[in-house]
């Protein structure tokens, strides 16, 4: 697979921070809203988001992580099985604005899957969705986010990974196309 950075540590930085007065225009002091980042990668997302909101707010946001493989609907037509991780949300989502966050929209499967999670912990007054990468081409579902870091266009053959400095030692966004797609 050939590789192309699309979003350099620089890039990445400043896009997080778009990203986070983005949500304070809208969101004012998040007294109303609450954070949820699907997991698996969208943690990675929402912990860095929350870092700097409160630094720029000054004071705590309610965040949580919510597993959606049994909401999946390829759950059990994988090869490998999918292993829950774990739910945590100890507050309340009723009447709230939940933000839902994620690395990557594609096909919207994820996210629909995540909104069907959601919905076991109360009904929210508005749900937004924050996609760090919008890989625009595919989407299977009518699905769009409301915060887009980048955009992207892609071939379905290609892949688009979110890398972060805690878990592959360097933050960025690179594209893998297979060798023969010239």
């Amino acid at each position: 697979m050939e590789k192309q950075v699309i979003l350099n540590e620089k890039q990445f930085e400043l896009t997080l921070n778009r990203l986070c007065y983005q949500l304070i225009e809208n969101h004012n002091d998040f007294s109303e809203t609450v954070l949820i980042g699907l997991q698996p990668r969208g943690i990675h997302v929402l912990k860095r988001l929350k870092e700097r909101l409160e630094q720029i707010l000054g004071h705590s946001v309610t965040c949580g992580n919510l597993d959606i493989t049994f909401y999946r609907d390829d759950f059990r037509r994988r090869e490998r099985p999918i292993i829950p991780s774990a739910t945590n949300i100890d507050f309340i989502i009723e009447n709230k604005d939940v933000v839902i966050i994620d690395d990557v929209l594609y096909t919207g499967r994820t996210i629909r899957s995540g909104i069907d999670a959601l919905m076991a912990y109360g009904r929210p007054r508005n749900v937004e969705l924050v996609a760090f990468i919008d890989r625009r081409f595919k989407r299977q579902l009518p699905i769009q986010a409301d915060y887009v870091g980048k955009t992207i266009d892609t071939l379905a053959s290609e892949r688009v990974s979110v890398e972060w400095n805690e878990i592959e030692g360097l933050d960025k966004v690179v594209l893998y196309t297979p060798e023969n797609n010239g």
